[in-house]
């Protein structure tokens, strides 16, 4: 039906008796209207093109300046109308928040709350214009927050809640909106919810327990509200958070450990935690998660240790409260995104503490899990964190033993794989392990360098000119250590090393200009 009245023409003479001063008419055309463009692209390209919608924002703009009861209906149609008119269509959505559609409905909700059916309309709208990210920065120009909050507390029914929800977790997304929302007092309301729902086995109420806490963890997602909340860790909200990880509800488990993992984004807070005994609460929670344990919960306290273990004064602590322990009983976990944290845990514990790494890089099982990883390729992150890890505990431990483990394990040829990653912070991390290998443990590693072709991978980085300055210097430095290898040593004559460590002499870089005259010489000697 709707075609045909584009086709005959209806629309323009529609759109024209939008601007009658009569309530009927009005109410009459824009319900028209609103049946005109539900679900239809011609409907909505006409009342586009004959100027309707604008009509429209400007009859909701002058009737929310006055809170008339009598307008209720007529702004409830219209509101109805707009969304049939962009309803899932990003661009006619646009068009209405340029129009400045935004201030008005939610100016619109704050004076007209009490009415349910307009109340359901605005908060429909919002919905859809929400998912908009340019919208955001015209609700967080108004006072949306504050208007959600006061609607949300007065709302008994899960429905009406639910409907609050979908406005509110897209709007969250934004850190600003962010801000406002724990200022306008949304996280009480959140907390409350989780205290009256945790023991209840009703579906509505267990979805609700979860929409709410996972809202909870979005609000900690921005520095300025997560610091807030925090309120240096004596806040009642990060009391409460903690109390849900030693419940025996899976689902706050899992949003108390998030909420640890938001927190602990930056120093300050992360050394609070680890001094207030939170790694003991996290380890617990992991043992609880072991056999059979819920992949999410799992990967959730991984994250949470991984932060805490940041901050250089943690380290030490988390490792003699036996961190490295609980983490290592997720080695067997099949599933990607618990290896991808297990291995960030253990990589960030390790950093610069050489008796961790040599404990760990002793661990026959760990490394041949590494040397597994390391061939991932389904999965990027664990397999470049396998890497890292594998290469960390050469550089951290100094260790001949550790080396040795590497080299048994058949690691070497993923560290010169290594060196040669899109990402310079992996090719000078093997290049450094790679060079203690050449120094501590060359007999050992000869065979294994040989066939992973290190010279030739180490040509290949210094004749590039795209080659960062530390990838040129490191691997220089590597050439000069492998000579004392004499098959190594032939295969850097028969590469004609000499020809591209003399360019490098006139380098930008300092550093490379000199180890490349170090280099020459050493070259010139041997040969």
């Amino acid at each position: 039906m709707r075609t045909p009245c584009v086709d005959a023409g209806l629309i323009s003479p529609l759109v024209h008796l939008l601007s009658s001063k009569d309530q009927e008419v009005l109410l009459q055309t824009g319900r028209a209207l609103g049946n005109i463009c539900y679900d239809s692209h011609e409907g909505r390209s006409a009342v586009d093109q004959a100027g309707g919608a604008q009509i429209v924002v400007d009859h909701l703009k002058s009737l929310c300046s006055v809170a008339d009861p009598a307008n209720e209906k007529l702004l409830t149609v219209f509101c109805g109308m707009l969304m049939n008119y962009s309803n899932e269509n990003d661009s006619l959505q646009a068009q209405l928040i340029n129009m400045g559609v935004i201030p008005t409905l939610v100016k619109l909700l704050g004076i007209h709350y009490q009415n349910t059916a307009l109340t359901e309309m605005c908060l429909v709208a919002f919905g859809n214009l929400a998912e908009l990210e340019s919208s955001k920065e015209q609700f967080a120009s108004t006072n949306i927050a504050e208007e959600l909050v006061k609607l949300f507390k007065k709302q008994m029914e899960h429905d009406k809640r639910e409907m609050i929800f979908e406005v509110l977790a897209p709007l969250a997304e934004n850190d600003s909106i962010k801000l406002q929302l724990v200022e306008a007092g949304l996280v009480e309301c959140l907390l409350e919810i989780v205290q009256q729902k945790m023991e209840s086995e009703k579906e509505d109420d267990i979805a609700e327990l979860k929409t709410a806490s996972d809202l909870m963890v979005l609000l900690l997602l921005g520095d300025e509200s997560m610091q807030k909340l925090f309120e240096g860790g004596k806040g009642n909200v990060f009391q409460r958070v903690l109390s849900w990880i030693p419940s025996n509800n899976q689902q706050l488990q899992l949003a108390g450990a998030l909420a640890i993992a938001n927190f602990a984004r930056n120093d300050g807070n992360c050394i609070h935690m680890v001094d207030h005994g939170i790694v003991e609460k996290l380890m617990s929670l992991l043992d609880r998660h072991v056999e059979d344990g819920n992949v999410t919960v799992q990967h959730a306290a991984l994250s949470a240790l991984r932060n805490l273990a940041i901050p250089v004064v943690n380290k030490a602590k988390m490792l003699s409260a036996g961190v490295t322990g609980t983490v290592l009983k997720f080695l067997k976990s099949e599933m990607p995104p618990v290896q991808f944290k297990l291995l960030g845990t253990l990589r960030m514990l390790i950093d610069a503490q050489a008796e961790a790494a040599q404990q760990l890089g002793q661990n026959v099982k760990l490394v041949e899990r590494l040397v597994e990883w390391c061939d991932a390729k389904d999965h990027a992150g664990v397999m470049g964190e396998s890497n890292r890890l594998l290469s960390a505990l050469i550089r951290h431990s100094k260790s001949k033993d550790v080396i040795k483990t590497i080299v048994q394990s058949g690691g070497i040829k993923h560290l010169v794989t290594m060196a040669t990653s899109e990402h310079v912070i992996m090719q000078n991390e093997a290049l450094v392990a790679l060079a203690l290998i050449t120094a501590l443990e060359l007999g050992t590693a000869e065979k294994d360098l040989e066939s992973a072709k290190l010279v030739q991978i180490l040509h290949r980085l210094l004749a590039d000119e795209r080659s960062a300055p530390e990838i040129k210097y490191n691997s220089m430095v590597l050439i000069c250590a492998v000579m004392g290898s004499e098959s190594l040593y032939k295969e850097i004559q028969d590469l004609a090393f000499i020809d591209v460590v003399s360019k490098l002499r006139s380098h930008e870089n300092k550093s490379v200009a000199q180890q490349a005259s170090l280099t020459e010489q050493r070259l010139t000697v041997e040969s």
